[in-house]
């Protein structure tokens, strides 16, 4: 594992990269940085260990100065231009305002045909919005396989129009009996995240 990992690129990124040997990897985005969340949240560390087993590196960052969601999809974008130049088959996570993170800056990269696409993106209880504008209205632009994954309990973010339009794009769509936080359920989120990557990013 490299724990300081800078991402090149205009703003101050640091990473960790778990399981660096793979030819397979996982950008992991966290949530709400003004809230405390950082590359060492437990749920994105729940799905790094997860995806470790079955031989799949990921990059879990933590986003440069705040930028009310641009400058942080910005951050995304060039954690995975850094992992596209390392690796064969690149994925995108993200939880919560990561989740949104993820959504609109695949969904950039797909209108783009950018050759960073991520080739697959799983999001978990994503934000509905960012930087005003709809997540869910970001996901028609995803031409790549797409997981959202939501708590029906959650009355901290209400992923359920994105879970609706992806699921009305043939995208994989699981609700959750739980809350924002997913306690107690985060092995059990991390073994659904990784089974979809698995399948998504095989040769």
């Amino acid at each position: 594992m490299t724990d300081r990992l800078p991402i090149p690129g205009a703003r101050s990124v640091t990473a960790s990269l778990d399981s660096d040997s793979a030819s397979r990897a996982v950008v992991a985005c966290p949530p709400h940085p003004q809230m405390g969340g950082d590359r060492r949240d437990s749920r994105l560390l729940a799905v790094s260990d997860g995806l470790a087993e079955i031989g799949c590196a990921c990059l879990r960052f933590d986003y440069g100065p705040w930028d009310d969601g641009r400058g942080e999809q910005a951050d995304a974008r060039n954690a995975l231009a850094w992992t596209r130049d390392n690796f064969e088959r690149v994925g995108l996570f993200g939880y919560s305002f990561g989740g949104a993170v993820a959504i609109h800056a695949a969904a950039e990269l797909c209108a783009t045909a950018h050759d960073d696409t991520p080739d697959a993106v799983s999001v978990l209880a994503p934000a509905a919005t960012l930087s005003g504008s709809s997540t869910a209205a970001a996901v028609p632009d995803i031409d790549r396989p797409l997981q959202v994954l939501y708590g029906e309990r959650d009355d901290t973010v209400d992923a359920k129009p994105i879970a609706d339009c992806a699921r009305e794009h043939g995208h994989a769509v699981e609700a959750l009996p739980a809350d924002h936080f997913f306690v107690g359920q985060q092995s059990g989120v991390a073994e659904s995240v990784v089974a979809f990557f698995d399948a998504a990013m095989s040769a």
